[in-house]
């Protein structure tokens, strides 16, 4: 049963206008200030950018909502940027929350009934909704209904609410985690790629502006180069950067500043994290090496599998560390080198 609008909600959502880019300075947070307002400011994801253009300058075109969306990847490559620009650029109003927050289907259903034509609700962690709200999704997706079971028992009734039609954007980072169902109802499916080395320089170069922060050539460079080849990294790298200059008096991040930033923060060349690199010496040392199954290697490090599997794993498999294979995963050759370990294999 839908829940009356004086009852606590569990979820957690916002409602906003998607503002242009004159209002951008009314947002004070870091990392929205910091956030591209249109695909032009957007760096990187040159592929899905040119696909994105079309898809909503065609829906402009006919006066229609979009299509569903489904963006992908790795945590960090700018999936909630990218659903606040879509939202932006069809001057629409989006709704945010995730899927873990979205407890019952009367969550969902007030979220839903209370949207307008052409609206954006943007599902974080889409692939964390419970099974009994995604089965209500599917109707609402498709046909715009909302099919809702009102009272228990004998007395039961099916209900069926008509909707806006909305246009849903979800972003998850397990793409195998979502089933069948779901993802065949999205329209349009998107994988974000880790950003090469200049564009994570050019995305430091830009926060540093917005920031008022000066940095130099060799000074971004360095931070690019430790960021992981995600956005986020990098403007948080920028921002330690940053006190670090400030507190040391320096006028610029430059080289010499930003080594001393990653330094302090145990960060190395290669954008390695006391985690990282205790990640791989505990396969090599312990387990030989590997194979090894993820649960063992998260109970070893106390760490949660998912965290392992989403936030760890995609860099060190991306840049030659780690290799996961059906056995589980195994220390590359360049894993032992890079740490100093004599490669027995």
């Amino acid at each position: 049963m839908l829940h009356d609008s004086t009852q606590k909600k569990s979820v957690q959502e916002t409602e906003k206008k998607a503002p242009t880019t004159s209002t951008q300075d009314e947002n004070t947070s870091f990392e929205v200030t910091l956030r591209p307002q249109t695909l032009e400011e957007y760096v990187g994801q040159k592929t899905l950018k040119k696909q994105l253009r079309i898809f909503l300058d065609a829906a402009k075109k006919r006066g229609d909502a979009l299509e569903h969306i489904l963006l992908y990847g790795p945590p960090g490559l700018g999936k909630t940027t990218l659903a606040t620009i879509v939202a932006r650029e069809m001057n629409t109003n989006i709704k945010t929350t995730s899927g873990p927050a979205i407890e019952r289907v009367g969550d969902l259903g007030s979220i839903l009934t209370n949207m307008s034509d052409g609206d954006i609700l943007f599902i974080d962690e889409i692939h964390r909704l419970n099974k009994s709200v995604e089965e209500v999704l599917y109707p609402a997706m498709e046909d715009h209904k909302l099919d809702l079971v009102v009272g228990k028992g004998p007395s039961a009734q099916a209900l069926q609410i008509d909707l806006p039609k909305f246009t849903l954007v979800g972003a998850t980072t397990r793409m195998g985690a979502l089933t069948g169902p779901l993802r065949d109802r999205f329209g349009a499916i998107h994988r974000l790629e880790f950003y090469d080395a200049e564009e994570i320089q050019n995305i430091i170069k830009r926060s540093a502006h917005i920031l008022e922060t000066q940095i130099d050539n060799e000074g971004a460079k360095v931070l690019a180069q430790a960021a992981r080849q995600t956005p986020r990294i990098a403007n948080r790298l920028l921002k330690r950067a940053r006190d670090f200059a400030e507190v040391g008096d320096h006028g610029t991040i430059t080289k010499d500043v930003a080594k001393q930033t990653l330094e302090m923060l145990e960060i190395d060349d290669a954008g390695l994290e006391p985690t990282d690199r205790h990640f791989l010496t505990l396969i090599i040392e312990k387990f030989d090496g590997g194979p090894v199954g993820v649960n063992t290697i998260a109970n070893a490090l106390s760490e949660e599998v998912q965290t392992i599997e989403d936030v760890y794993e995609p860099y060190l498999t991306q840049n030659g560390f780690l290799d996961r294979s059906p056995r589980g995963r195994v220390a590359t050759k360049h894993a032992y080198n890079y740490l100093g370990f004599k490669y027995k294999k």
